[in-house]
């Protein structure tokens, strides 16, 4: 697979390959190192995402992971996606409350009006 992959962007004028690693275990590493736009790893016989692509998107959410299964002719793309979202809140304390108690599980907010931050 590594051959064809090689093969595939070698000639792509915007497309570097700044690492191949052997050993699972020095991914992240390489990743922390090299900071590249794109990882490709390979897919084993199941279609469960990699556990690798869990540990890799939570430390580095803006890579994109490209799993490849060169012997089922499939690919996957996995990537972290962040959403901002917002809505007007009643500036009241019914208002304030409810969108406090509107997400789910115990509260907790920290502050910061004044000179300091303090948490609640």
């Amino acid at each position: 697979m590594r051959e064809l992959v090689l093969a595939t962007i070698a000639d792509q004028p915007d497309i570097e390959v700044v690492g191949v690693v052997e050993n699972e275990d020095a991914i992240a590493e390489t990743v922390e190192q090299a900071h590249p736009d794109f990882l490709i790893i390979g897919l084993d016989r199941s279609e469960e995402r990699p556990k690798i692509c869990d540990v890799l998107l939570d430390r580095f959410p803006h890579i994109r992971i490209l799993a490849m299964a060169a012997e089922r002719n499939s690919t996957i793309c996995y990537w972290a996606y962040l959403e901002i979202r917002c809505h007007r809140v009643e500036n009241s304390e019914a208002g304030i409350l409810r969108a406090l108690r509107g997400g789910k599980g115990p509260l907790s907010a920290v502050e910061r009006f004044g000179p300091g931050i303090r948490a609640n």
